[in-house]
Order: structure tokens, then sequence, then C-alpha cells
């Protein structure tokens, strides 16, 4: 398969797959002319990642989890490890935004948004914390 060809299949971009190969996510095979000769291992490999990256992982937890699946030995609980840490990531990320859109919310509720030049939105904005 050529990159467009792997790229469709995947789900991802050219400039993306070029990435992952130049940072060694994928290694595909060289033709005599140059171009990428990607395998179905290597198709395997970009939906992997593609997928783990959907979930908001990390390159480098990509790397792990990537790693873990080859290893026929691996123990699973490393995975879920990895897993749960990305979980309470996520959790932190959510309760931030939450925090964010509640003061945000009480702003736009206290702003009247009439002809008076008051506004507790740029109040807010200006002072120091």
């Amino acid at each position: 398969m050529n990159i467009s060809e792997v790229g469709k299949q995947a789900g991802l971009p050219a400039k993306t797959i070029r990435y992952y190969e130049e940072i060694g996510l994928v290694s595909p095979r060289r033709d005599t002319n140059g171009y990428r000769v990607f395998q179905d291992s290597d198709l395997h490999k970009l939906a992997f990642v593609a997928r783990a990256r959907a979930l908001g992982f990390s390159i480098e937890d990509c790397r792990l989890l990537m790693a873990l699946y080859e290893d026929d030995s691996r123990a699973s609980s490393d995975v879920k490890k990895l897993a749960q840490d990305h979980l309470r990531q996520i959790d932190e990320k959510i309760a931030a935004l939450q925090g964010m859109r509640d003061t945000l919310g009480d702003l736009v509720t206290a702003c009247h948004g009439d002809a008076r030049p008051d506004c507790p939105i740029l109040k807010d904005l200006a002072r120091s914390s």
C-alpha cells in the first residue's frame, strides 16, 4: 500500500503518517524508487495509534501502549495503570473546564447586557489575581 491508501484505511492524513514515521512509531519499508510501501502490520499500528490518539493518549503513551500490545508477556495491570492515569488526567481537565464554565456562567448571568457601561465580565477579567 502507498501512503494515501494506508492513510485512507487508517483514517489519517499523509502528513500525520510521515510524522509517525519520523518519530519511529511506524517503519514502512522503502521500494527501490524510494516510495514508502506499507504492510498490513503498518496499517494495524497506524489504526492502533489513531484510536489511542482519539482517546487523548499522548504520543509517548501511544509508544508505551504499542510496546505493551506487542509484548506477549505483558501484564494487563501495566496497561490498566496507564489507562487509569490517563483517565485521572481527563477527569482533572473536565473539573477544570467545569470550573471555568461555572465562573463564566456566573459572570454572564451577572452582566445586564444592555447599553450601560458597567460589565461584571470585564471587571473580573481586569482584576489582578
